[in-house]
């Protein structure tokens, strides 16, 4: 039902199950991993009414479980990516997990994923550090790729004298390349998500 991926790594499909509605994913190194993605496989979806708590557990200086709530994911939001880099020194919050005794080793982390009702996520406070923002990602994505589509385009820039006639090309003057450029930063900048309108 549930997979989680680490960028560099192999996904994660089959969690450990630890009850009928409570399922675990070893993050072995946790401490070399910056972000986490949870996601339904698309296989079973949740059951009415329900959606999965994410939660990040690592071992604290004596080896006891900390747990941290992440987010959720459901069926209507069936992914989500946490920043779990800053959370190894923060201070544990409430969880379902508490009666299990999950082995704790001092390299590995776990991903928690525990099914509940929809009223009852949306009642809870996700560690605030763990949101990855996705309008500055995406911000800083889209700055990034009108950076790199200018300097490409511009890197075939000729002047007209050096221009050969060929009727198979068809050629844009470098300037409607730069004003395209200025005014979408402009509108970016004005509001990163103008494009959805």
């Amino acid at each position: 039902m549930f997979g989680c991926l680490v960028a560099g790594r192999l996904v994660q499909a089959s969690p450990q199950q630890v009850a009928e509605d409570k399922f675990v994913f070893d993050l072995p190194d946790y401490e070399n991993i910056n972000h986490v993605v949870v996601f339904m496989l698309g296989t079973i979806p949740f059951p009415d009414g329900m959606g999965g708590s994410v939660y990040f557990c690592y071992p604290d200086q004596n080896g006891m479980a900390v747990w941290q709530l992440l987010g959720f994911v459901t069926n209507e939001k069936p992914s989500a990516i946490f920043k779990i880099s800053g959370l190894k020194s923060g201070k544990g919050s409430q969880h379902p997990f508490g009666a299990m005794n999950l082995p704790q080793t001092p390299t590995v982390a776990q991903i928690g994923i525990s099914v509940e009702l929809l009223e009852n996520l949306a009642q809870q406070t996700p560690v605030a550090s763990a949101a990855v923002s996705s309008v500055d990602s995406f911000t800083e994505f889209t700055q990034k790729m009108l950076d790199n589509f200018y300097n490409f385009a511009s890197s075939f820039a000729v002047t007209q004298a050096q221009m050969t006639p060929n009727p198979s090309e068809a050629f844009i003057p470098a300037n409607v390349v730069l004003k395209w450029y200025e005014n979408f930063q402009r509108r970016l900048t004005q509001n990163p998500l103008f494009w959805k309108t």
